[in-house]
């Protein structure tokens, strides 16, 4: 990545912790399946789906890494109950995505797509938020692979698993669809200061129709 272009606040002017969260102080590693090996001369980041031209775009490594660089100091919050508050992304703000490859007028929601098949839903509000961000590097330095070297989604104002490791691609979709988490039990939605961490707490509007 180039040097940053522009630097964001943070998310949240206070270092008050969401409803049933604990501060960290360092960064737990926590993820399911194993840790993906990147082969930067295969690896591809798409935009597809409703697109507003229809088409899809696509950067490799080298193009994705030659894109604005940004940073921003957000906090982030882990359905596990941890926060690390203050902690500076550096990357692609998701919304310098959608400027490139922007949506349909139709499109409403992103399923953001990682490695191994996993996936995250998200409002297209959410992930054309200020401080969204595809994360490369927390506080300077490169993430290291565990943490999802060589791309990660971060979304400062939604539980953690709304930001997937290892990310691959966005496509961009006419209806609301549920990611590899939310088919799983975890609430759509994922507000952590409304504490939606579980499906079972939705209430009519929150998820996909069914």
């Amino acid at each position: 990545m180039g040097q940053p272009e522009s630097r964001e606040h943070r998310a949240s002017g206070s270092s008050e912790l969401p409803p049933g969260q604990r501060l960290q102080r360092g960064w737990p590693v926590t993820h399911y399946g194993p840790v993906p090996k990147f082969k930067p001369d295969r690896w591809e980041f798409r935009v597809f789906g409703a697109t507003a031209d229809g088409d899809k775009h696509c950067w490799n490594h080298e193009e994705f890494s030659a894109l604005p660089f940004s940073t921003v100091e957000a906090d982030l919050h882990c359905v596990t109950k941890f926060s690390m508050l203050g902690a500076e992304w550096g990357g692609v703000l998701a919304r310098t995505l959608a400027e490139l490859a922007p949506p349909a007028p139709t499109a409403t929601h992103v399923m953001v797509w990682a490695e191994y098949g996993f996936s995250a839903n998200l409002r297209i509000a959410d992930f054309v938020s200020d401080h969204a961000i595809f994360a490369t590097h927390k506080g300077g330095e490169l993430l290291t692979a565990e943490h999802g070297f060589p791309l990660r989604l971060v979304v400062p104002h939604l539980y953690a698993w709304k930001g997937p490791k290892w990310v691959r691609g966005v496509e961009y979709m006419t209806a609301d669809r549920r990611g590899f988490w939310e088919e799983r039990g975890y609430h759509n939605l994922g507000d952590p200061w409304r504490e939606q961490r579980y499906s079972y707490q939705e209430e009519p509007g929150d998820g996909p129709e069914l």
